[in-house]
């Protein structure tokens, strides 16, 4: 059978209300406009769907890149803002504390291992002379 039809499609219908002006979204009729169709075939084949631990790789990765650990995906060059590194650090961090007791032991160790490792990064970056000063 063909992959694409042993996944349904789903309808999304915003039935939300938008005024004119955008002051009163109560006052501004339903559009039936908004409605949009997905469908299993609309995600770019071989994505995965995210999960946890994707989550957590993809912070990891902005946090690396802030850090100006590896390149900016964007621009392609090494991009250091430490102050926005320290502040993805901090959200893993966060992610840490109110996800104890709820994950998975793989998933514990992933977040554990990875904001180890970016918390030494961040303070071996810290701690290094500044090559304006050298």
């Amino acid at each position: 059978m063909d992959e694409q039809h042993d996944k349904p499609g789903f309808r999304v219908t915003d039935r939300r209300r938008f005024a004119s002006e955008g002051d009163d979204p109560a006052a501004a009729p339903a559009n039936d406009s908004a409605s949009t169709e997905f469908a299993a075939e609309s995600v770019q084949p071989g994505a995965e769907p995210v999960s946890f631990s994707t989550f957590i790789l993809g912070l990891s990765t902005q946090a690396l890149v802030h850090m100006g650990e590896i390149e900016s995906p964007i621009t392609g060059a090494i991009e250091r803002d430490l102050p926005v590194g320290k502040h993805v650090v901090d959200i893993l961090g966060i992610l840490r504390e109110k996800t104890r007791g709820n994950l998975e032991q793989a998933e514990e160790h992933l977040l554990d291992s990875i904001l180890y490792d970016l918390r030494m990064r961040y303070v071996a970056l810290v701690r290094a002379p500044k090559k304006e000063e050298a």
